[in-house]
């Protein structure tokens, strides 16, 4: 059974059941997650860093950070095997646990409002019919990955490196939408919000906000789709934003409003989460005391080994290929460097496929290691406006925008 056909428009019952998994009470899931040392598991290289695999509904195992409201990482093997992320293998994550597990189509609706001449109300038949249909490579990273690696430790979910994924996305141009619904002169924000509630009343409801110049960029989308196929229920069906170069916190998922407003935004995930030192280079030290912060903005240059891991053994005497991915917030990889010594000595590594400027793109390396040798691997990317991956972390108490320099270590058998 489809559970997004319209006669039966979500997640059934008996889907969830089959899983182990029923989100009406995700304090108790069964023992797959209640004992985790007798689940499929990840140990992840920090503290309190082991993750269950558990297959949520459209999902292969991934590892389980919470469940209510879900959050799961994407095992970073996946990163090797497509530049594409699988929709079944795309990270997930919600603010608040109320996420809806059926959409009637039938009775959804996007609605634009606020500051327009036009108040709309579309259908998601209404998109596909008369807006143009747009593709567009893009990756998606929430602001918090690789928070587990953040020394000292800050508050906040403990990812690891996979809170990320690259994905073909289609959908309708935004600014297509606020273009047939009428910007008044007055616009200055549009705010966007989805179908998920918070449990309790005192919650604020999720809610984001960006100035009026930024979502009406060209790349800009109201997806229906990732990968050729409908968005999964936990990455946003029926209707998500993408906003190519922005963290996923803009990423609003189960789209259904969209509000032109005639002032900054100033309720609370605006105001007061997902804020950054406004120093410069984002950072702080830790117990410094700050006193100005500025909203989370654009992705910053990243790169990653993707096909070995950390303690793998390598063939000596041999040259061994050394495979990647790297992007950055839309200007474009312009170079990968690699090391084997741990950033002593570098070479330029040969870019594979451009899918974009939005999107991963692969690039790969060779080098010889000698029996018994340890080797540090290292990678740094640089875009075409010169930004560089930092070669040590910055520090802030969210524990966002990290872009170190990873070291991946091997030995020659």
């Amino acid at each position: 059974m489809n559970p997004f056909d319209r006669r039966s428009p979500g997640l059934t019952r008996r889907h969830f059941l089959r899983t182990g998994l029923i989100w009406g009470g995700l304090s108790l899931l069964g023992s797959s997650l209640v004992n985790a040392r007798s689940s499929p598991a990840v140990d992840l290289p920090f503290e309190r860093g082991r993750r269950p695999l558990v297959a949520f509904p459209q999902k292969r195992p991934l590892m389980v950070m919470t469940t209510r409201p879900p959050q799961l990482e994407t095992q970073f093997h996946i990163f090797n095997e497509s530049i594409f992320t699988p929709n079944d293998a795309f990270f997930v994550r919600w603010h608040l646990a109320n996420v809806p597990t059926t959409i009637n189509l039938d009775t959804f609706r996007l609605t634009i409002r606020g500051q327009v001449q036009h108040p709309l109300s579309l259908s998601l038949q209404d998109l596909k019919r008369d807006f143009q249909p747009v593709e567009l490579a893009a990756a998606c990273q929430c602001a918090g990955n690789s928070r587990g690696f953040f020394q000292p430790r800050v508050a906040g979910g403990q990812w690891g490196n996979g809170a990320m994924g690259n994905a073909q996305w289609t959908g309708v141009r935004l600014r297509d939408l606020l273009e047939r619904a009428g910007l008044k002169p007055n616009a200055k924000q549009v705010r966007f919000n989805g179908l998920d509630k918070p449990v309790l009343e005192a919650t604020p409801d999720f809610r984001k906000s960006l100035n009026v110049g930024s979502v009406l960029e060209k790349e800009v989308l109201v997806a229906y789709a990732m990968n050729g196929k409908p968005l999964p229920l936990l990455n946003g069906f029926p209707l998500r934003l993408v906003l190519p170069g922005w963290y996923a916190t803009y990423w609003v998922k189960m789209l259904n409003d969209v509000e032109v407003l005639s002032h900054m935004d100033q309720q609370f995930w605006m105001k007061d989460a997902y804020r950054l030192p406004a120093d410069p280079c984002r950072c702080s030290q830790p117990g410094e005391l700050i006193s100005t912060t500025v909203p989370m903005g654009q992705l910053n240059v990243r790169s990653f080994i993707t096909n070995l891991e950390n303690g793998a053994a390598v063939h000596s005497d041999q040259a061994v290929t050394v495979k990647g991915i790297a992007f950055d917030q839309g200007y474009g990889v312009d170079q990968v460097f690699f090391s084997s010594d741990g950033g002593k000595h570098w070479k330029a590594g040969t870019l594979g496929k451009d899918y974009g400027n939005f999107s991963f793109r692969p690039w790969e390396s060779q080098f010889t290691p000698v029996r018994g040798n340890s080797y540090h691997l290292q990678s740094l990317a640089i875009n075409r406006i010169g930004e560089s991956q930092r070669f040590s972390p910055r520090w802030n108490p969210g524990g966002y925008l990290r872009n170190a320099i990873e070291t991946v270590e091997v030995k020659a058998v």
